[in-house]
């Protein structure tokens, strides 16, 4: 028992330092979401034309019969589904707009070749 009361004599310090270290990690990690003030902020006006035009269809959809396959299946291929159509089409990322873009591979070698200063 003598054994146990010197350990945590010796401890206390470092209770003190684990503590102190825990109050911090809650501080920070309650600040950061903070940090997405700064980030893109969408104009008010942006996608509302195109979300009432959705909107509108799946309204529309909703009170009439189920449609059929072949309907579906017209709906479907004139854009990316039956209601959204080609709605930021030209914003979404695919192969034919995405031959220009580096893979994580190659981000992580340039990286690491800065680092190692072997670039």
């Amino acid at each position: 028992m003598k054994i146990f009361t010197v350990v945590l004599s010796t401890l206390r310090p470092v209770r003190f330092l684990v503590v102190a270290f825990t109050c911090a990690l809650v501080f920070l990690s309650s600040a950061v979401p903070a940090f997405a003030i700064s980030s893109y902020q969408s104009n008010p006006t942006e996608g509302p034309t195109q979300l009432l035009e959705t909107q509108k269809k799946t309204d529309e959809i909703a009170k009439s019969e189920p449609p059929g396959l072949k309907k579906v299946q017209e709906e479907s291929n004139k854009g990316l589904n039956e209601v959204q159509g080609d709605a930021d089409i030209d914003q979404m990322k695919r192969p034919e707009n995405s031959q220009s873009a580096t893979s994580v591979e190659e981000e992580v070698k340039n990286f690491l070749g800065k680092v190692t200063g072997n670039n």
